[in-house]
């Protein structure tokens, strides 16, 4: 939506009190650096889904790192964007640059976020990450099967389509059953299903209640309101960026809305929305204005330039005598 909605968007995320709580202008915690690290992962992201290189790939998959070293919400980062590229190839927005960004930024993102300690082989093991390797596995054979369906016939496709889904799911009980695939954490349980946290560690946590509405109001401010008008002109124009936009902002309400914690997530998206809400209406208000000045169809070039007066002369002249005599 161009540079002047990111440029008002930054202008709001400075004023808002979501995001300045969390920052050196309130106070200073590990979310101080995540937010910025989210932003930047995400602005990354999507010049990797863009230009379908693998060097942005390979930078998101940094910022994903300095992500994970920042805060344990680089949860919400790897569950968004599979859940992003997943969504990309059910409503038929696939492309090969799709496939090198997720490809790059899954296999070098996981690689890096091990090398930290209190991450390990989570993303291996635990339920959280699945959602990302499960459809690093799925876009792998979705590329597979655009190869192989002109090597095989109809029938040997369906055939070998059911057989890999049947050895995947084989794999997946297995797995679970023998204990290397771990259940979902009680914090991430608690946002998935919205409801209170069973564990008493969690549940007393002041920021791990649910989020009450005069919150949100006090938080986002202006924010709020205009959100939902950027959320129209998202699916009005829709492309693969304002469709990321669109997810980013839908899923971090639901979570903003479990718990109070994440209204800091929430914070961002509202500042997007609202920076191209604002935009669109100065865009529609300069061209009414424009329109006023100007009669329909006519350029600036085309209006004629006010002739040049003529300098007065530096001398006064006087008033001529006739030459009658009286």
């Amino acid at each position: 939506h161009g540079k002047a909605a990111g440029l008002v968007a930054a202008a709001l995320m400075v004023i808002n009190p979501g995001n300045c709580s969390r920052s050196v202008a309130g106070s200073y915690d590990n979310e101080a650096i995540a937010i910025f690290a989210i932003i930047f992962t995400f602005y990354t992201w999507l010049k990797a889904v863009n230009t379908g290189t693998m060097k942005w790939a390979a930078i998101c998959a940094l910022a994903y790192f300095y992500m994970v070293m920042a805060w344990g919400g680089y949860i919400f980062i790897i569950n968004l964007i599979p859940l992003y590229t997943a969504v990309m190839i059910a409503t038929g927005r696939y492309t090969h640059k799709l496939y090198v960004a997720y490809s790059i930024f899954y296999v070098l993102g996981t690689i890096l976020s091990m090398q930290v300690a209190f991450v390990g082989f989570k993303p291996l093991q635990t339920a959280e990450h699945f959602a990302a390797m499960i459809v690093f596995v799925v876009l792998q054979f979705h590329n597979f099967m655009i190869w192989s369906r002109t090597m095989l016939g109809p029938a040997a496709y369906r055939q070998f389509v059911v057989l890999v889904l049947a050895a995947v799911a084989v794999l997946f009980t297995v797995g679970w059953m023998a204990g290397v695939v771990r259940p979902f954490t009680g914090r991430f349980y608690t946002l998935l299903t919205g409801g209170k946290a069973e564990i008493p560690i969690i549940a007393s946590v002041s920021e791990h209640q649910p989020t009450p509405w005069s919150m949100l109001f006090f938080d986002l401010n202006l924010a709020l309101a205009l959100a939902p008008a950027g959320l129209y002109i998202c699916f009005r124009d829709l492309t693969d960026s304002s469709l990321f936009v669109i997810l980013y902002a839908v899923t971090s309400c639901y979570f903003a809305g479990i718990m109070i914690r994440l209204v800091l997530v929430f914070a961002p998206a509202t500042c997007i929305l609202s920076g191209i809400a604002l935009s669109e209406g100065f865009q529609i208000f300069a061209d009414q204005l424009h329109a006023c000045v100007l009669p329909r169809g006519t350029s600036q070039a085309a209006i004629p330039s006010s002739p040049a007066r003529p300098k007065p002369s530096s001398k006064t002249s006087k008033p001529e005598k006739s030459a009658e005599k009286p």
